[in-house]
């Protein structure tokens, strides 16, 4: 659907430079998704993983200035996401960043079978499509949207699921942001296991 290089706004990379690659399809629908145009994935172009990796090599050298993708320099991480990305087989393209010395995020409901390889999996789990039980396990963070004070309850299903590694935080809805944020930071007082997730890059406005 589309890419760009930014900063990652949420979750325990949050403030890092990342390029997003957004893979167009999803299955899950959210009621409160702020991409919808990613739902249906005929309504965007398909290309190559090597038009993928040109793009972003190209992208990160307009932004810096330099070629970023030289072996001694510090790369961004590369997330990706969706939609739901993992309705794709990802094999070849995160073999392909592998390749090319980046380090491979992907955010993910879980709702489909894992492809690829991953340094980072960000387990984002949706009541409107539950991820698969062998997916859960393999999450490096698990990243809960708070929507309704009956979402806690939701998240500690899944956060007795999780690996003991695995990093767990709660994020205000973007709309119901005023309302939810005071409830989570009390739920995280009383459950400090938790730490809170917000969209940084809509504060600071960028993508």
């Amino acid at each position: 659907m589309e890419s760009f290089y930014t900063l990652q706004g949420e979750g325990f990379y949050q403030g890092h430079a990342a390029y997003f690659i957004r893979l167009g399809g999803c299955d899950v629908g959210c009621v409160w998704c702020d991409v919808k145009d990613s739902w249906d994935a005929t309504k965007h172009p398909n290309y190559s993983v090597d038009e993928i990796i040109a793009k972003m090599n190209s992208d990160i050298a307009d932004e810096t200035g330099n070629r970023i993708n030289q072996n001694n320099t510090a790369k961004p991480i590369v997330v990706i996401t969706g939609g739901e990305p993992l309705m794709h087989n990802l094999d070849a393209l995160t073999k392909a960043l592998h390749n090319q010395g980046y380090k491979t995020n992907i955010e993910t409901s879980g709702s489909h079978p894992l492809s690829g390889e991953w340094d980072w999996i960000c387990l984002s789990p949706k009541k409107f499509k539950a991820p698969l039980p062998e997916l859960v396990p393999q999450a490096h963070e698990l990243k809960v949207v708070i929507f309704h004070k009956s979402d806690f309850e939701w998240a500690e299903q899944y956060a007795a699921q999780v690996a003991p590694h695995c990093k767990l935080y709660l994020q205000p809805e973007w709309d119901k942001a005023a309302q939810v944020t005071p409830l989570i930071i009390n739920y995280i007082k009383e459950h400090p296991q938790w730490e809170l997730s917000l969209q940084l890059h809509k504060y600071i406005n960028v993508p």
